[in-house]
């Protein structure tokens, strides 16, 4: 077989047949056959690693077996200067084949995207709750995040019996909680929340940031960078901004309150 011709039956390959692909062309010996079917073999080698990681963050989703609907709730945007918090809760199929589910600020963008459609796709359940700027600045950040999980939780379509939590207990609500420090690493089903609720939030942000230009929102999503803070002491605080993470950034005087 010619190299291009091999090179085009490596790429194509899913890869969890390599192996067999591999073991048919183990005898080539032109080093450009060699060099691709080393690089077919690092590929394998990655996909057992990462079925392994998978795996492993099935944990607490195995310790619990016995409850019939397994339901990982993390939240987004506790700390940004603008916009909602939201949460998502996800009731994952077991086993859940989905790899590379993780907390979500270690997943680049486009991963996200990619794995957002997947947990869309293959969910038993998944629930969003949004809660608002005047809202937060109304009962606190952390109510608010609870209010919000409260509500991911009433809008799933499978009521759970177990919640796996990144490390809160949610008052409020019957079900057995399971708070787990640094969840979102550690279950499949809370790294999977992670995600929907990121990529929940990062739309929202992206959106609001045609609404209400000047203030980076595609960018920085409300979180408070450098040229958002500078934004918001030039032109003034916009109409989504919590007034309650800003003062320290207001100064009177310094803006003319924009027409929004």
């Amino acid at each position: 077989m010619k190299i291009a011709e091999l090179k085009k039956l490596l790429d194509t390959t899913e890869v969890e047949c390599l192996p067999e692909v591999i073991a048919q062309f183990a005898s080539e010996e032109s080093a450009g056959a060699k060099q691709l079917l080393l690089r077919a073999e690092k590929r394998y080698a990655a996909y057992e690693k990462e079925c392994k990681r998978t795996d492993a963050m099935q944990i607490y989703e195995r310790k619990y077996s016995e409850y019939s609907a397994i339901c990982g709730i993390d939240e987004v945007g506790r700390g940004p200067l603008a916009g909602p918090v939201v949460a998502a809760a996800v009731i994952l199929p077991r086993p859940c084949s989905i790899l590379y589910l993780n907390d979500s600020k270690q997943l680049s963008e486009a991963k996200r995207e990619e794995l957002y459609g997947r947990i869309m796709e293959q969910a038993v359940a998944v629930g969003i709750g949004i809660v608002s700027h005047t809202r937060i600045d109304e009962i606190n950040i952390l109510q608010a995040t609870y209010e919000a999980m409260r509500e991911a939780v009433r809008k799933l379509s499978v009521m759970p019996d177990l919640l796996l939590n990144d490390a809160v207990t949610i008052p409020g609500l019957s079900m057995k909680q399971v708070p787990i420090i640094k969840g979102d690493t550690k279950s499949s089903s809370i790294a999977a929340a992670s995600i929907v609720a990121k990529v929940t939030r990062d739309r929202m942000m992206e959106e609001l940031g045609k609404k209400y230009p000047g203030y980076g929102f595609a960018s920085n999503k409300g979180y408070g960078s450098k040229e958002h803070i500078q934004a918001i002491q030039t032109i003034g605080p916009s109409d989504i901004h919590r007034n309650s993470f800003i003062q320290k950034f207001v100064q009177k005087g310094v803006y003319e309150s924009p027409d929004h």
